[in-house]
């Protein structure tokens, strides 16, 4: 998505106009979430996508119509079975898109760009807004959860700040309130994970966290296995004593921690100082012996079982992963039903 937008602020400063195509909603109702917008310039090129095939091939004419006509619109499609498939749908054969026309003038869309990019260099939560009320008077902002309540909503979106519960979700939704209709889609979610030890599946995991939108951070004690080379989806490379993790960096109730080292004696030290930071996840790797070893000696320093067992050990969802790669994608999945809320 950063790049989507990074691509956009491009098109923008090189005076050309472009559309924004935005899959909103499927089988009338769900909205498809992460992956479900693409840029499409003056020329026809694309960035991003909505899932190729058919459906994606008619909304760059589509787009491109928009483009000549500097119109936007919302439109339904009623998908075959092959089409369905296209984009990532397991049942229902409807989606809505929308068509937003990007004029290069637009100032307010320019910065707009510049605040969605930054957003991914900040650990907090935000959400895209969109109305979608009127299908030619469209508008866009950005959502930042800060710790003083959020930034200020301008236009007709500053409505969404009054309303009562929490519209703003980890999965993308319509919301309608009186006469008017929003999109709402998370775009950063807050939240880093800490790994801590630098082998053949931690290697494994980062770049597959990265690609789903967790910002990693990995500590080893060994400048091999915790470098740039080794990591570049790293947001950061620490090499430090696990014995002082306090010292290198600090973690908070938002973070998750995956525990992977070389040894029991490190996992242990790691354990015992991540239970006291109380982050939102911590997932230790081993078998039960080594589970069962390292819980009586927390329990011994002074944690209760019920501390040392919500730890998730072993790590990952049970899908009978074997190799590194494999443990990655189980270790993936459980972080990603932590942030939605499933577990």
């Amino acid at each position: 998505m950063k790049h989507l937008f990074e691509e956009l602020r491009q098109v923008m400063e090189r005076g050309e106009a472009a559309v924004l195509v935005t899959i909103i909603a499927s089988s009338g109702s769900t909205p498809r979430g992460a992956g479900s917008r693409m840029l499409v310039k003056e020329d026809g090129t694309i960035r991003g996508t909505i899932g190729g095939g058919a459906v994606e091939y008619r909304a760059i004419q589509i787009a491109r119509e928009g483009i000549r006509k500097r119109s936007s619109y919302v439109k339904g499609f009623t998908l075959s079975k092959n089409e369905v498939s296209d984009i990532g749908m397991i049942c229902g054969g409807d989606v809505t898109v929308y068509f937003q026309y990007i004029c290069p003038r637009n100032e307010a869309f320019h910065d707009l760009c510049n605040r969605v990019i930054a957003a991914f260099g900040r650990d907090e939560d935000s959400w895209l807004l969109l109305d979608i009320t009127e299908e030619t008077c469209w508008q866009m902002d950005l959502y930042n959860r800060t710790l003083d309540g959020g930034q200020r909503l301008s236009g007709c979106l500053e409505e969404l700040q009054r309303q009562q519960g929490n519209i703003f979700e980890s999965r993308a939704r319509q919301y309608q309130s009186g006469k008017r209709r929003y999109y709402i889609e998370p775009l950063v979610r807050a939240g880093t994970v800490y790994v801590f030890g630098g082998g053949h599946v931690a290697r494994e995991l980062v770049p597959v966290l990265a690609r789903v939108g967790f910002r990693c951070v990995v500590m080893d004690d060994r400048k091999e296995f915790a470098n740039d080379e080794r990591f570049p989806d790293a947001e950061r490379n620490i090499v430090g004593n696990f014995e002082r993790i306090a010292d290198y960096l600090t973690v908070k109730a938002e973070d998750y921690v995956c525990v992977m080292t070389r040894g029991h004696e490190f996992d242990y030290l790691i354990q015992r100082q991540m239970l006291a930071s109380r982050p939102r996840y911590i997932g230790v790797i081993g078998s039960k012996n080594k589970i069962a070893a390292v819980t009586k000696r927390l329990m011994e320093d002074g944690f209760s079982r019920e501390e040392a067992e919500s730890c998730h050990m072993p790590i990952g969802m049970k899908i009978h992963a074997e190799t590194p790669a494999e443990i990655a994608i189980s270790i993936a999945g459980e972080l990603i039903a932590v942030r939605t809320g499933r577990k």
